[in-house]
């Protein structure tokens, strides 16, 4: 083959490529939608500045309390009382005070201010995760409704496609008096009753893709996979599954890290009940006379020790503990029932088969001897009708086998891997 020809082949599928993306926009797998959903979700972003917000908070728990500067002036006013041979503004007639005084922290004061800040940064890490699981639930429960529905408008087209042909077919039949006008005119009903299914359920995807775009973050056209059978295949046993939960679930990681942001509060909440002690010194002319000193303050500790606080953090360590427990017996619940659905689904799905490959002999022996005049009409229109059903149950049963699917890598924590 010639260069040019090389090229002109090359030219022709680029432009293919370009002109179906252009034309229908990108085709999304559920993988694609959860990666692109965590790249360009905007509620993601937003939750994802806290992790600025966080580190900022950890620059203020490291910087020292500023130093003071106080100046007074004090002028005598009364001339009477002014030092022989002077006058109003002479330094022999003021005082002025400068004092130069700061604020010391106590050692365990900072440190366990820094650290609060740092785990306070974790949890906000951990707190994102969370929010990045139930994003990706929500996005893969969006995805595939519209695959179903895609599904559902694949059956309606064949149904259509195949009624079509049989009206054209009646068509001439009744030319050739072979059937009634009545045939037909059920045959052009059914026609019509398909094309209003397919527009109900175009209808329906057009709205389940303004969802799922804006769950994922874009405003590109875009279209659902629709050979996307995403692999539902489940060996692990429950116990396994209940460990894996309770080790890498994010919302367990995050009450962890709140836990130990808790116990860190509560050492610093015990160290800001002594009180900062405030040193500095003076510089004090008196009436032309310096004098220098010292000035060292400390509250107290007679009402004042923090005690509010401490319990405050005491109690919310508590309110975390109790927090935890819950939510692993939540787990629990939410694995066992998602495992226990999923292998029920499962089942159905497989005795379900038998049904589909059944109903499809039957159409296809009585419309071959609905055309051959050895059935009625209404015997073949029984037969489609099941048909249709029967397809529709299949792909509704598929769906649920799917969900539930979803369901239970959601409660383990491991839809975020898909993520990746």
């Amino acid at each position: 083959m010639s260069f040019k020809m090389h090229l002109k082949i090359t030219l022709i599928a680029l432009f293919y490529v370009f002109t179906n993306n252009f034309l229908y926009g990108q085709i999304y797998n559920l993988q694609k939608s959860l990666q692109t959903s965590k790249a360009n979700n905007l509620f993601l972003k937003a939750e994802k500045i806290n992790f600025e917000m966080a580190m900022a908070d950890i620059t203020t728990s490291k910087l020292r309390p500023n130093p003071t500067l106080n100046m007074q002036f004090l002028q005598l006013m009364n001339s009477q009382y002014f030092a022989d041979n002077t006058n109003f503004y002479q330094n022999k007639n003021r005082q002025v005070w400068w004092q130069f005084t700061k604020i010391f922290q106590l050692p365990n004061q900072r440190k366990y201010k820094i650290e609060y800040a740092e785990k306070n940064n974790i949890l906000v890490k951990k707190n994102y995760a969370e929010t990045e699981r139930n994003l990706f639930f929500e996005v893969a429960n969006k995805w595939l409704e519209a695959w179903n529905l895609e599904k559902q408008l694949e059956i309606i087209n064949i149904a259509k496609s195949n009624i079509d042909t049989l009206l054209k077919i009646n068509e001439r039949r009744l030319k050739n008096q072979v059937i009634t006008e009545t045939e037909v005119l059920r045959t052009q009903l059914l026609v019509l009753q398909y094309e209003m299914k397919q527009k109900s359920i175009k209808q329906n995807i057009d709205n389940k893709i303004r969802e799922l775009k804006l769950s994922i973050g874009t405003q590109d056209s875009l279209q659902i996979d629709k050979n996307d059978n995403f692999e539902v295949v489940n060996n692990a046993k429950l116990d396994s599954l209940l460990n894996f939960a309770i080790e890498n679930r994010s919302d367990i990681i995050a009450l962890k890290a709140n836990l130990q942001a808790t116990e860190t509060n509560i050492k610093l909440q015990n160290a800001n009940a002594i009180p900062k002690p405030e040193l500095g010194f003076l510089w004090n002319p008196q009436n032309s006379v310096p004098y220098f000193g010292i000035f060292a303050t400390i509250q107290l500790p007679i009402f004042d020790r923090n005690q509010g606080n401490i319990n405050r953090s005491k109690v919310e360590k508590l309110q975390v503990e109790q927090v935890l427990i819950a939510t692993q017996n939540k787990i629990k619940i939410e694995i066992t029932n998602a495992l226990y659905a999923f292998d029920f689904q499962k089942n159905n799905l497989e005795k379900f088969k038998k049904l589909l490959e059944t109903s499809q002999i039957i159409l296809d022996n009585v419309r071959y001897a609905y055309l051959r005049g050895g059935t009625t009409i209404i015997d073949f229109l029984e037969a489609q009708r099941s048909w249709l059903e029967t397809q529709q149950q299949y792909y509704e049963i598929l769906q649920q086998v799917k969900q539930t699917y979803l369901q239970l890598i959601f409660a383990t924590g491991q839809i975020n891997l898909l993520g990746e």
